[in-house]
């Protein structure tokens, strides 16, 4: 039998690497100044501990003979949702929901919890930060909820194990996975120690059980979630729910999925009563667009397999200070910077000396590179006070030699064009073979900014 020995130690905060001191920089991600000091109990093993047998799960075997079956899913009932999980909801799987504060995570998981019960699934929802009367409050907006959607106020780890298995509910939803507390650990609820004991207990129920099992996340300044990063290496999938809180729109994006892609998103808007799925995100982040304002260029993104189409604003005026501003929203600030470097030694205009803005419109967050023509023609746009077709859209890379370079899944972004009525799309030169045959829309290609410049 073993003695309980209790000491302290050190952990990172970002990946949870353990030292028996403190120290400045931690060797196992390089962060500084992350490490708090932390009480343990560890279990001193006597000599006359018995030798346990290799379990049935513990016997190596040759991997021709392991055999893969297909997933059988839940669907949510929220096609968003199913989509960035992959299509649906994998039974015994460990989700993690990160998000800012008031952004909605809760709302999404409580119609999620909704629309489970609604299909004769069992669901447990536990808090750990609201009573039941205040769950009962934001319910009411969302609608009538089934018998089968069970609330529980807890956040003792050994008191919601207990209910967990005695119930066996189809799905759970933890938040937050901050605020759960274990008595074996003297430790504060939300360190280090509480949010991997946390972790590893339901991650231990869900695989033993088969319950798909969400746990909510709160995040740091950085955005990234808080605690240990061994966080989110534990469990199978990692949702981000992004957005401005003062807008309307929300996007669900999946950084890690065991079961499915990581590029796909999920797009919703808030309203007073709850969450609405944006079937065509395109026509949405469009609305409202000026016609004939010059700096404005419709541009294509790709979201995973989904084609967005997003509106770039630049806005290029003399400064009046000798240093010119450069300021950004939803774009990359070190990239607008490369574009205006390369448009100027490439192409001619004078903008180094002038204060640029670049503005994603709807709040959109987008790095890929096939913006760089868009936000190119919006600058030069811009620049010259000239406006562009407003059916016209634009895509394509741009290199330090000022070339246009080609982008992946071209005949989908103009294809998308299309279905928004959009007559003319600028490509970059190598992909016009590729969407030559669409129809209904003038291919223009081009293979430098300076040719770009001419349709402006």
């Amino acid at each position: 039998m073993g003695k309980i020995k209790r000491s302290t130690v050190f952990f990172c905060q970002d990946c949870g690497f353990e030292s028996a001191k403190w120290m400045g920089q931690c060797p196992g991600c390089r962060a500084w100044n992350t490490f708090v000091e932390e009480p343990v109990q560890k279990r001193v093993h006597t000599a006359g501990g018995a030798v346990k047998g290799l379990t049935e799960g513990s016997k190596p075997l040759p991997l021709s003979e392991v055999t893969v079956t297909q997933e059988d899913r839940i669907r949510t009932g929220i096609e968003e949702l199913d989509r960035v999980l992959g299509g649906g909801i994998v039974p015994g799987s460990l989700s993690l929901v990160g998000g800012d504060p008031g952004i909605g995570k809760s709302t999404l998981l409580l119609q999620v919890g909704k629309q489970l019960s609604e299909a004769g699934h069992r669901v447990l929802y536990i808090s750990g930060e609201e009573s039941m009367k205040q769950i009962k409050i934001r319910a009411q907006r969302i609608g009538e909820f089934s018998d089968l959607l069970l609330l529980l106020c807890e956040t003792g780890l050994t008191e919601i194990e207990e209910v967990i298995r005695k119930l066996h509910p189809a799905a759970v939803i933890i938040d937050s996975i901050q605020t759960m507390y274990s008595e074996t650990i003297s430790a504060a609820p939300g360190s280090v120690s509480q949010v991997r004991e946390a972790t590893a207990v339901f991650l231990q129920l869900a695989k033993s059980l088969g319950i798909s099992i969400f746990i909510v996340g709160h995040v740091t300044k950085e955005g990234t979630v808080a605690g240990p990063r061994v966080l989110e290496h534990m469990v199978d999938t990692v949702l981000y729910f992004e957005g401005d809180r003062h807008a309307s729109y929300r996007v669900l994006r999946g950084v890690k999925n065991r079961f499915g892609s990581t590029n796909e998103i999920g797009v919703f808007e808030m309203r007073e009563e709850g969450l609405i799925q944006v079937a065509n995100p395109s026509e949405y982040m469009l609305s409202g667009k000026p016609e004939g304002a010059s700096g404005s260029v419709v541009s294509c993104s790709m979201e995973g397999t989904r084609p967005m189409l997003i509106e770039i604003q630049a806005l290029v005026c003399q400064s009046n200070f000798g240093i010119p501003r450069r300021q950004t929203a939803g774009a990359d600030l070190n990239r607008v910077n490369l574009l205006m470097a390369v448009l100027e030694k490439r192409a001619g205009p004078a903008i180094s000396s002038c204060d640029a803005y670049v503005n994603i419109a709807g709040g959109m967050k987008i790095q890929e590179p096939a913006l760089d023509l868009g936000i190119v023609m919006a600058l030069v746009s811009g620049f010259k006070n000239r406006s562009l077709d407003d059916r016209m859209a634009v895509f394509g890379e741009v290199g330090l030699s000022g070339e246009v370079r080609s982008v992946s899944q071209a005949a989908v972004r103009v294809q998308e064009a299309v279905k928004l009525g959009f007559t003319t799309c600028v490509v970059p030169a190598s992909c016009v073979g590729s969407v030559n045959k669409i129809k209904g829309v003038r291919i223009i290609g081009v293979s430098s900014v300076g040719e770009a410049m001419e349709l402006v």
